[in-house]
């Protein structure tokens, strides 16, 4: 059996370090953009440096067998055409990785070539929300270790959510947040900026009958089906579940939203048939949602299946709420039909 601690304490240091090149290089969009003739270089210069420093961090702690399964690899890199996001990557790695090389960066991106037929393997997605870096708000650094389709470690590195719910989700908070869970024993948090500070514990009440019932929702509509929420919201509202004002913020941070009751479900129905959902962008969320005490499952309340490669392809769309609102999402979808076209 695994040290899951051993394991937490790795990628918790792994997405720490990642959140902290994020956050150097969010701070430089608009250089970044005049050097590359790119608007959307940013990202993806983030992505790279924090795909090489997870992997790195992982292996120094843990030994070169990790097996990682990454959402990059280093072929755009390599291109000399790209020469420019190559120096800027490399550069960004070395803030928190001095001695790093064109070389040793692009090997270490590439340990994420892992695949995931194996009993334990990591999944990460090194920057959940692109548009929302891009717009300096919300996004995610999502890390998990599944373990024979479950994920049983998860690390979700939030640099600019706010611990204060008084604080407003659409400005880059100075401090962050992580949310480091393993299967069982609870999900803790932490300030993004202090990694070495005491750890609390994320625990949500259940939602209360007949409160009004906040959705979490993506900023980028095309994530989800909107009027199929609406749908939803509506439906719940004439059986005297009134809804409140939806939540709006880019990636896997709704989970951590959710989870810690700053929002009252999360949502990601379907918007076109045969669309299957990634594994990075659900493993480390979803267990630190359940970690919390929220349920989490496709629309037709199935558990999430992470034995089937990289995609959830036994799973449709997503619903996370604490299980008082779960039941009463998953009892709407069913009575409304909805996704039923898509499968």
């Amino acid at each position: 059996m695994p040290d899951y601690a051993k394991l937490c304490h790795a990628g918790t240091q792994a997405v720490t370090l990642a959140s902290a090149v994020c956050r150097e290089v969010q701070a430089s969009l608009e250089q970044l953009k005049a050097i590359t003739k790119d608007d959307k270089s940013p990202v993806t210069v983030a992505d790279f440096a924090s795909q090489a420093i997870v992997a790195k961090v992982l292996r120094d702690h843990l030994g070169p067998d990790v097996i990682l399964v990454g959402e990059e690899d280093s072929k755009f890199l390599r291109e000399p055409d790209h020469a420019t996001h190559l120096t800027a990557t490399l550069a960004a790695v070395q803030t928190v990785w001095p001695d790093a090389t064109e070389e040793t960066l692009l090997q270490s991106i590439d340990v994420g070539a892992g695949d995931t037929h194996h009993a334990g393997f990591w999944t990460l997605d090194p920057v959940d929300g692109t548009k929302g870096f891009l717009r300096n708000q919300q996004y995610a650094i999502a890390l998990a270790y599944v373990e024979r389709g479950t994920p049983t470690v998860g690390i979700m590195g939030c640099p600019n959510l706010p611990a204060d719910f008084s604080k407003p989700l659409h400005e880059p908070d100075k401090h962050g947040c992580i949310y480091a869970a393993i299967k069982g024993d609870g999900v803790y948090a932490h300030r993004a900026d202090k990694p070495g500070e005491k750890p609390i514990q994320v625990r949500r009440l259940d939602h209360e009958e007949g409160q009004p019932i906040s959705v979490c929702a993506s900023v980028e509509k095309a994530h989800s089906n909107v009027s199929d929420t609406d749908r939803i919201l509506e439906y719940l509202s004439d059986n005297g579940i009134p809804a409140g004002e939806p939540t709006r913020l880019d990636s896997q941070a709704k989970y951590a939203v959710t989870a810690r009751g700053q929002a009252d479900a999360y949502l990601r129905l379907p918007t076109k048939k045969g669309y299957v959902e990634r594994i990075w962008d659900h493993a480390a969320g979803s267990l630190v949602a359940t970690e919390a005490g929220c349920f989490v499952t496709d629309i037709h309340g199935n558990a999430l299946d992470f034995s089937h490669g990289r995609g959830l392809e036994k799973n449709r769309g997503i619903v996370c709420a604490p299980p008082r609102v779960h039941g009463h999402v998953i009892g709407a979808i069913k009575q409304l039909g909805i996704g039923d076209h898509f499968s």
